[in-house]
């Protein structure tokens, strides 16, 4: 594992919050010269640390659409099975977010439609596929109350110059 200092997690923290900062910028913010900036840049990149970029889009201002969370329960629970669901969900462009999780369900989706009857079709389409579903719970979203959003990098990673501070 990258040992992480304090500038490296304000860079990541920046970055998280403004990625399209220039590079001259995000120096100046972290007081740093541009060149050591952005070979620490580089070396999160390459650790793998730093994954991507991309852009916030405000869809509600590009099509109306809803978003469900579905809790899913496979009829098997054997290896193949949960691969299975797991391949099939990769291919779907309306489930934006898949995660397995311990207890009553094996999968919490997060699904974004045009509306109510496409989300049911997609669902469908799920059921015909095959892939194990064998209950699903459907929560539709009323209203965002907290997007997700930068990592709570200082809460999770302990540095040296942190725990010195302490």
């Amino acid at each position: 594992m990258l040992k992480l200092d304090d500038r490296d997690l304000k860079i990541l923290g920046i970055l998280q919050r403004e990625g399209r900062i220039s590079k001259a910028a995000l120096a100046e913010r972290v007081n740093l010269t541009p060149a050591p900036c952005w070979e620490r840049l580089k070396r999160l990149e390459k650790a793998g640390i730093i994954t991507g970029y991309r852009a916030e889009v405000a869809l509600a201002k590009l099509a109306p659409h809803i978003a469900v969370f579905m809790a899913a329960e496979l009829s098997g629970h054997r290896a193949e099975d949960f691969q299975r669901f797991e391949r099939s969900v990769q291919d779907i462009d309306e489930i934006t977010g898949c995660w397995a999780v311990g207890g009553g369900f094996d999968y919490i989706l997060q699904i974004i439609a045009r509306d109510i009857d496409t989300y049911q079709r997609l669902v469908d389409r799920l059921l015909e596929m095959n892939v194990g579903l064998a209950r699903y719970f459907t929560y539709i979203v009323t209203k965002p109350v907290k997007q997700p959003g930068a990592f709570p990098l200082g809460v999770l990673v302990n540095t040296d110059e942190t725990a010195q501070k302490e």
